[in-house]
């Protein structure tokens, strides 16, 4: 029996997987027994190429994915672990990876993972110590033999993993300083190691061309793009459309077009599932690799849609494609529209206006000189800084009048965590620990919502701002250029002056890193041509 690799890398037939959303409650729960019934469905079914099972999505509680996994796999059927960077620290993702190897899971789709919006006896809080890039670093190096001493190139490594490492990403974005991090994103994610790619929920196949186009435009189309069909039905078509899921999009007109499918007698189901087939049609005619089902319960309606799909013409696919064009007013597109077909072209970039933003501060422009004339390494105020805190009392804190300076400045301009590894020079100076309820320092997660965190209270989600800075230089496309960053937080409430000074932080220690573990792949720079749920997949 062929493994997903074998399948994702072998072009004989377009690959179908479904979701499988984990439950609250033991293996034993009414819900656990009839999920455990779909599963089993869904093993025994030649149909489905593999079973993708959630983790705590939508940011509840839920039963480990692994318990529903092992009867899948132990039915020789492939099975996809979800792992989530919001409920695990790097040890525990760690840890939970050497399991899955162990017993034979090794189909991992790495994401940051939903905000926590639940838990017992109230709000849980996030873990975020990394996140999907991270997570996909760090199962990438266990893939090459992970150096239990990364200070030491003389370590021997531990055996070697065999994961294939999934990633999510999403085009469906209002805004040009959502939209284009994310492509950025999506391009590092590959670079660390992400062998394939889900795009998030989303109804407007111009959005899915132009995913596909910027892919083979930027030498990614040998990575497999897998489409996202989420089938729906008129309760989840109105928690889509009230904006409750981070990152997914339903607008007014398909709203309304559930609505009156609601209507109808059997409350619209045909309709959704011909909706649905319609989607894979699209993806399968976009060239996508294969289709991702989610938001059904049972393998007789996963069978009919793909009846469905069967029965359409080669080119029907067009005539889908111009009719499921959902996009908001004023969406921003990277690639103009072909006024043939409605989808993306390839040969024609949407032209970009560096237009004033409210996020191009002085604050900004101050930072910025100062960083260059304190900071960078050749400067003489850089090489006095390191002879002053390397002679201090506590070097890790540096002399006190500094570190006194440097806390004052910091809180009163950044808001600062003291953190003691540094990421503002990064992120055009925005502290991710205070303007980023996910701490996100590689880039943008999917949940914003028209540019705005999907956390209440944060406002403009911080790499927007960044982009829309960097814009205003005309250096948008360096905005991921020091991904990936891992914070050390053995550095925290240490001076981030000294840190940087004296090498301890981590834009030292990925050179170090490089060079301790030659098979550790370095990022490249974007190309010059880049200008800068209930149950859903999240980036």
């Amino acid at each position: 029996m062929k493994t997903l690799r074998e399948k994702l890398f072998e072009a004989d037939r377009f690959l179908i997987a479904a979701e499988l959303v984990s439950v609250r409650g033991s293996m034993n729960e009414r819900t656990t027994l009839k999920a455990r019934a779909f599963a089993s469905d869904l093993a025994a079914s030649s149909s489905i190429d593999w079973i993708s099972i959630t983790d705590n999505a939508g940011g509840n509680p839920q039963l480990a994915p692994l318990a529903l996994g092992r009867p899948i796999l132990y039915a020789g059927k492939e099975v996809v672990i979800h792992l989530t960077c919001k409920d695990l620290n790097r040890n525990g993702l760690e840890s939970e990876a050497w399991m899955l190897n162990s017993e034979g899971f090794y189909n991992i789709l790495a994401m940051t993972g939903d905000y926590p919006v639940g838990g017992s006896e109230g709000l849980a809080k996030p873990v975020s110590d990394i996140d999907s890039i991270g997570l996909i670093s760090l199962l990438s190096r266990m893939n090459r033999g992970l150096n239990p001493r990364e200070a030491s190139a003389k370590a021997q490594p531990l055996e070697k993993t065999h994961f294939t490492i999934g990633a999510v990403t999403s085009s469906f974005k209002l805004r040009e300083g959502e939209l284009i991090p994310q492509y950025l994103k999506l391009q590092k994610k590959v670079e660390c190691g992400a062998e394939f790619i889900i795009n998030q929920i989303g109804f407007d196949s111009r959005k899915i061309s132009e995913l596909r186009a910027w892919m083979d435009a930027h030498g990614l189309r040998p990575t497999p793009l897998i489409g996202n069909v989420y089938v729906l039905n008129p309760r989840v078509a109105e928690i889509f459309h009230s904006g409750r899921i981070p990152g997914v999009v339903l607008t007014q007109p398909l709203a309304d077009l559930c609505r009156r499918q609601a209507a109808s007698p059997d409350q619209g189901k045909a309709f959704f599932h011909e909706f649905a087939a319609k989607q894979i049609a699209i993806y399968r005619g976009l060239g996508f690799r294969g289709a991702y089902l989610g938001g059904v319960h049972d393998l007789s309606s996963i069978e009919k849609i793909l009846a469905l799909e069967r029965t359409f013409a080669a080119d029907d696919w067009r005539h889908f494609a111009r009719e499921i064009q959902f996009s908001r007013p004023g969406e921003f597109f990277f690639f103009a529209q072909n006024p043939g077909t409605l989808l993306a072209d390839p040969a024609r970039e949407t032209p970009r206006l560096r237009t004033p933003s409210k996020h191009v501060t002085v604050t900004w422009q101050i930072s910025k000189l100062s960083h260059d004339l304190i900071f960078e390494p050749s400067t003489p105020f850089a090489r006095l800084g390191a002879k002053l805190c390397a002679h201090s009392r506590d070097p890790m804190q540096g002399p006190a009048p500094l570190r006194a300076l440097e806390h004052f400045s910091k809180s009163a301009l950044y808001q600062c965590k003291d953190c003691g590894d540094c990421s503002l020079p990064e992120i055009a100076y925005l502290c991710p620990e205070s303007q980023c309820a996910k701490n996100q320092r590689n880039g943008p997660c999917g949940g914003t919502r028209a540019g705005q965190c999907e956390v209440d209270g944060y406002g403009d989600c911080i790499w927007l701002r960044a982009y829309e800075r960097l814009q205003h230089d005309g250096r948008e496309q360096t905005l991921l250029d020091h991904v990936p960053v891992i914070q050390n937080q053995r550095l925290r409430r240490t001076s981030a002056w000294a840190n940087n000074w004296l090498g301890r932080d981590h834009a030292a220690k990925r050179e170090h890193l490089a060079a301790s573990d030659p098979g550790r792949s370095t990022p490249a720079a974007p190309a010059e041509s880049v200008t800068p749920k209930p149950e859903t997949v999240r980036s």
